[in-house]
């Protein structure tokens, strides 16, 4: 079988399922309705039923293989037949042995050198169309939007918290100062209860429109073989920032 197919999976591979199902959201957005793109991992397969991708790790080559479709880290999303190869058996073999040794896993970047980009280069030495454009257009921006989706998100929690703190021992401090006067005619907040839901709302809202903001100390919440196959199996456990 001479037919190059490139598999495409969305990237959910964060320790946080809210994160996951946040870029399975963009994804469906951004290419399913637009057909901008989206943040993918991909794998190319040509003879055989394995498929070939690359991904980080600190020893030996970055460039791997698992059943087609299999790759535990991630959601198989479609498969797209880029053409035919010239290349024989062999010669694919050896093309997989080269960049076996072009592709460390140390070199893995995520900017420059990730899983995108190695398909693109693997299919052009197969001779066939390089990947579609969609694939890789948010490739660049896949893990850094991770950590902006989960750091915004404490951010927004620790605002929330602060605010909700201010309004309370400022409340408390004003109702006391509205008990205290309590006994003279000229207090404007005498006939205000101090429980009142609307002196309470009143001050979370003025809070709020002073630009309350969150603190900036906030934690952050992640060689050859016998038969000629050059590479390794990707296991479940490894591979957690690839793209």
């Amino acid at each position: 079988m001479k037919e190059v197919v490139l598999h495409v999976y969305d990237v959910t591979n964060s320790d946080s399922e809210k994160t996951n199902n946040t870029i399975l959201q963009i994804n469906r957005i951004f290419k399913d309705r637009i057909g901008l793109g989206g943040i993918f991992h991909s794998a190319v397969q040509v003879y055989g039923e394995e498929e070939w991708s690359f991904g980080f790790c600190e020893t030996g080559s970055g460039v791997f293989s698992c059943p087609i479709g299999k790759n535990p880290m991630y959601t198989y999303r479609e498969s797209i037949v880029l053409g035919e190869t010239e290349c024989g058996i062999a010669a694919v073999n050896r093309i997989l042995r080269e960049l076996s040794r072009e592709w460390p896993g140390h070199s893995y970047d995520l900017l420059s050198r990730n899983c995108n980009h190695f398909c693109d280069v693997l299919c052009e030495r197969l001779g066939v169309p390089k990947l579609p454009g969609w694939v890789n257009r948010f490739a660049n921006a896949g893990d850094t939007a991770v950590v902006v989706a989960e750091n915004t998100a404490v951010k927004f929690r620790q605002a929330k918290t602060e605010i909700v703190n201010a309004s309370r021992v400022a409340y408390r401090f004003m109702a006391g100062l509205a008990s205290k006067n309590q006994a003279s005619p000229e207090s404007p907040g005498n006939n205000q209860s101090r429980g009142s839901p609307t002196f309470q709302g009143a001050w979370f809202k003025n809070i709020i429109s002073a630009g309350a903001k969150p603190s900036s100390s906030g934690s952050n919440p992640s060689q050859d073989t016998n038969d000629g196959s050059p590479l390794r199996r990707q296991s479940s456990t490894e591979q957690s920032t690839q793209l």
